[in-house]
């Protein structure tokens, strides 16, 4: 597996990936409207701003997304998602893994974090297996009912 820059054919793959509002809210909160176009999704997600990747498998089948920023003096990751045709495979470990890696280094920081919706529990509970734990967020949580997790 490998991590590489996504294109417009990986971001118009991924608008496929979300059956309706409620599935977007919960992966990116309230910023993204449902149904989504390639251009206002590649605007959304900051793809020229933000470091922003897809990981593909060895036969170039995209895996999964996500991204990395510096908050806090943290790498923090943002945007995670596994290729529903792909879930269940150990892809989410996979990527964390690779973006913690690429983000620390780029950063040059030793720590991540993340949000997550505190009523996503299959994600916290994947986060929790990946080593995040809870920890109080020092600034105003951009979301309702938004935890902050972080990995040492």
């Amino acid at each position: 597996m490998k991590l590489i820059k996504p294109l417009n054919k990986h971001l118009l793959e991924m608008t496929q990936w979300f059956a309706n509002q409620g599935e977007l809210i919960d992966w990116s909160g309230s910023t993204l409207d449902f149904p989504l176009t390639v251009s206002s999704f590649s605007a959304e997600l900051n793809i020229n701003v933000l470091s922003s990747f897809v990981l593909l498998s060895e036969h170039s089948d995209m895996l999964a997304f996500g991204q990395f920023y510096l908050r806090l003096n943290r790498c923090h990751l943002a945007r995670l998602i596994v290729n529903p045709l792909h879930r269940g495979k150990g892809i989410a470990a996979k990527l964390i893994e690779k973006l913690s890696i690429e983000g620390c280094n780029e950063l040059g920081v030793k720590e991540c974090s993340l949000f997550v919706l505190e009523h996503n529990k299959s994600a916290i509970k994947a986060y929790n297996k990946y080593g995040f734990t809870v920890t109080t967020y020092p600034e105003v949580l951009p979301e309702a009912h938004c935890l902050y997790m972080v990995k040492n």
